[in-house]
């Protein structure tokens, strides 16, 4: 009986062994494709204000799209491109940034400075394929502060009512 009891501890002991290995293995994956993704996001921020387009489009998926601050600015990658190749480029700092990934997704948030603008946010998605992580979706906003939103927003209903 002594031995049938030792048996199961031992039994017991290597299952537990065995699941927390496995999951330091999926938080040491994880960490490692956060990593990744970091320096994708990273990257397009210097490709964007070096305008070297051909290395921030890179970082984008084929089906990528952009949704930029203008309600008209839904773009496929081609699309976009077309609109940023002419133009010397945009810069944006990183002030903070947040992750969240489920499986081959990433999605994040990043607040940024720009001497253009001030702060804009960053929301979107990766996606990881074989070719390592690429951008699905960037949308690129001017986070309003709640204290002057109802002037802001009556400013965007009559520019509306103006292109209509």
């Amino acid at each position: 009986m002594l031995k049938l009891i030792s048996l199961k501890n031992l039994c017991s002991v290597f299952f537990l062994l065995g699941a927390f290995s496995t999951q330091a293995l999926a938080e040491q994956s994880s960490t490692h494709d956060k990593q990744q993704a970091t320096e994708v996001l990273d990257a397009l921020n210097q490709y964007s204000s070096a305008a070297d387009w051909d290395n921030y489009f890179a970082l984008y998926d084929e089906q990528g799209i952009f949704i930029g601050t203008d309600a008209n600015e839904h773009w496929d990658k081609a699309t976009f491109e077309q609109y940023a190749r002419p133009t010397k480029g945009w810069r944006y700092d990183l002030s903070s940034r947040k992750m969240t990934q489920h499986g081959d997704v990433i999605w994040f948030d990043e607040l940024l400075m720009s001497p253009s603008y001030g702060v804009s946010r960053g929301t979107g998605t990766l996606i990881k394929t074989n070719k390592g992580w690429k951008i699905a979706q960037y949308h690129l906003s001017f986070p309003i502060p709640n204290s002057i939103a109802k002037s802001i927003t009556k400013q965007i209903i009559s520019a509306s009512s103006n292109d209509e």
